[in-house]
C-alpha cells in the first residue's frame, strides 16, 4: 500500500512540474503570489513558527511587517519551484551569463584549482538548489550532502535535476566514508548548514538566540586543512535572476587565521549566514524549527493533591 501510495504521489508531483514548465515565467510569478496569500495568510501554514521566529529576528518590526515578510518568504518558495522546474530548460553552458551573476567569484575559484579540498556551506537562503545546478555547469563539479527523501520516486527525480551538470549527491545518512573519500582526493564538498543539531551539537549565536549547528563540518575543515566558503544564491529580481556570490572564506592553514576550533568555524560561517539572510530576510526560510532547544527540561505537572 505504501508503495502504491508513494507512487501516485510521485505521478501528481511530476504532473504538476509539467504543468509549471509549460507556464511562461511572467504567469509563474502571478501564480505564486497568490500561493503565497492562500499559504500564508489563509491556511497559516505553520504561521505560528515563522511568526515566533519573526519576531526573535526583528523584534523592532510590526505585526503588519511580519505578516508582509512572512507573505515574502512563501512567494520565494514558490518562485523557488518555478527556477527548479525552468532551470534545465532554460540555462545551458552558452547562456547562463544572461542569468546568472558571479560576486567575489575569485574568492572561491582561487580555492577550487586549489589541489586541496574545499567545504562551501550556505544556509536555506535563495536559491541553494539553482546554485549546485549552475557550479557544475560551469565547470566546477561538487559534492552534496542531502538528506534522502522518504519517497523514492520523488528523491531519485530531485536527484536528477541536482546531478544533471555534474553534482554528485551523498546520503546524510550513512555517507560520512564517502564524504572523506571526496576530501582525500581533494575535491570539494557543498553543506546546507543550517540545520538543527540538537543538543550535541555546537551552539552559537544565531539571531541573538542559541541554535544548534552540526559540528562535523568544522571537524572536516580543520581534520582536513581545508578551506571553508560561505555562499548566497540570491535572487535579484525575476525569476532566474540569481547572484551567486561568495561571502567570505576561512583557511585554516593560513597563519593569521584565528579558526583554530570547532567553535570558532561554526560561529563564523553562522554569523555569515546572519548577515546575508538580513540583507534579503524574504529569501530564507522561516518555516524551519531553526531554534529547538531540547536542553530545556519540560516540567512535570504537578500531581493532584
Amino acid at each position: 500500500m505504501r508503495r502504491l501510495v508513494d507512487y501516485l504521489v510521485y505521478v501528481v508531483v511530476r504532473v504538476l512540474i509539467c504543468v509549471v514548465q509549460a507556464l511562461r515565467p511572467e504567469t509563474g510569478v502571478a501564480i505564486a503570489g497568490r500561493l503565497a496569500w492562500l499559504f500564508g495568510d489563509v491556511l497559516k501554514i505553520r504561521a505560528a513558527v515563522v511568526e515566533e521566529n519573526l519576531a526573535h529576528a526583528f523584534p523592532d518590526l510590526s505585526p503588519e511587517q511580519r505578516k508582509d515578510l512572512s507573505r515574502g518568504m512563501w512567494n520565494h518558495l514558490f518562485l523557488l519551484v518555478l527556477e527548479v522546474a525552468h532551470a534545465p530548460r532554460k540555462i545551458h553552458e552558452t547562456n547562463w551569463r544572461r542569468y546568472i551573476t558571479l560576486r567575489n567569484e575569485d574568492l572561491l575559484v582561487r580555492r577550487l584549482l586549489d589541489d586541496r579540498p574545499t567545504l562551501i556551506v550556505t544556509a536555506h537562503f535563495g536559491n541553494f538548489e539553482v546554485a549546485g545546478f549552475v557550479l557544475g555547469l560551469i565547470g566546477f563539479p561538487t559534492y552534496t550532502v542531502a538528506r534522502t527523501l522518504d519517497n523514492p520516486h520523488i528523491d531519485r527525480f530531485l536527484n536528477r535535476f541536482r546531478s544533471a551538470t555534474g553534482q554528485h549527491m551523498i546520503p546524510k545518512t550513512g555517507g560520512y566514508d564517502q564524504i572523506e573519500e571526496v576530501l582525500a582526493s581533494g575535491g570539494t564538498m557543498t553543506f546546507l548548514a543550517d540545520q538543527a543539531a540538537g543538543k550535541k551539537g555546537c551552539w552559537v549565536e544565531f539571531f541573538g538566540r542559541p541554535a544548534s549547528a552540526h559540528k562535523a563540518i568544522a571537524l572536516l575543515a580543520l581534520g582536513n586543512n581545508a578551506p571553508v566558503a560561505t555562499s548566497s544564491a540570491r535572487r535579484l529580481g525575476g525569476p532566474l535572476e540569481i547572484e551567486l556570490g561568495t561571502t567570505s572564506v576561512v583557511d585554516p592553514a593560513d597563519i593569521d587565521s584565528q579558526m583554530g576550533t570547532v567553535r570558532d568555524l561554526t560561529e563564523w560561517y553562522t554569523g555569515e549566514f546572519e548577515k546575508m539572510i538580513r540583507r534579503t530576510p524574504r529569501q530564507y526560510w522561516w518555516l524551519h524549527r531553526r531554534w529547538k532547544d531540547p536542553r530545556k527540561k519540560k516540567r512535570k505537572p504537578k500531581q493532584a493533591a
